[in-house]
């Protein structure tokens, strides 16, 4: 699994509308999205230029994935980053 490098925040917003993420508010540089699919579930996302890998990974992927019930693999392959 290739971590992708160079992601905004905003694409990963974007790119989290295909598991039915939706803009909730905005706080700062920090968006709060959330889903109904597979019951309630809400993410912060930093709006930062790129985000750093660790904070992408874990702070946003991994939550996302163990939610949907899907691999990162799977997950990476579903929002195409």
């Amino acid at each position: 699994m290739k971590i992708p490098r160079d992601v905004h925040g905003v694409d990963l917003v974007k790119a989290l509308r295909v598991l039915g993420y939706g803009f909730v508010r905005r706080d700062g540089s920090h968006i709060r999205i959330t889903t109904q699919l597979n019951g309630e579930h809400h993410v912060t996302v930093p709006d930062h230029k790129p985000l750093k890998t660790g904070t992408l990974v874990k702070g946003v992927l991994k939550p996302v994935a163990a939610h949907h019930n899907l691999t990162m693999e799977a997950l990476l392959e579903k929002l195409d980053l």
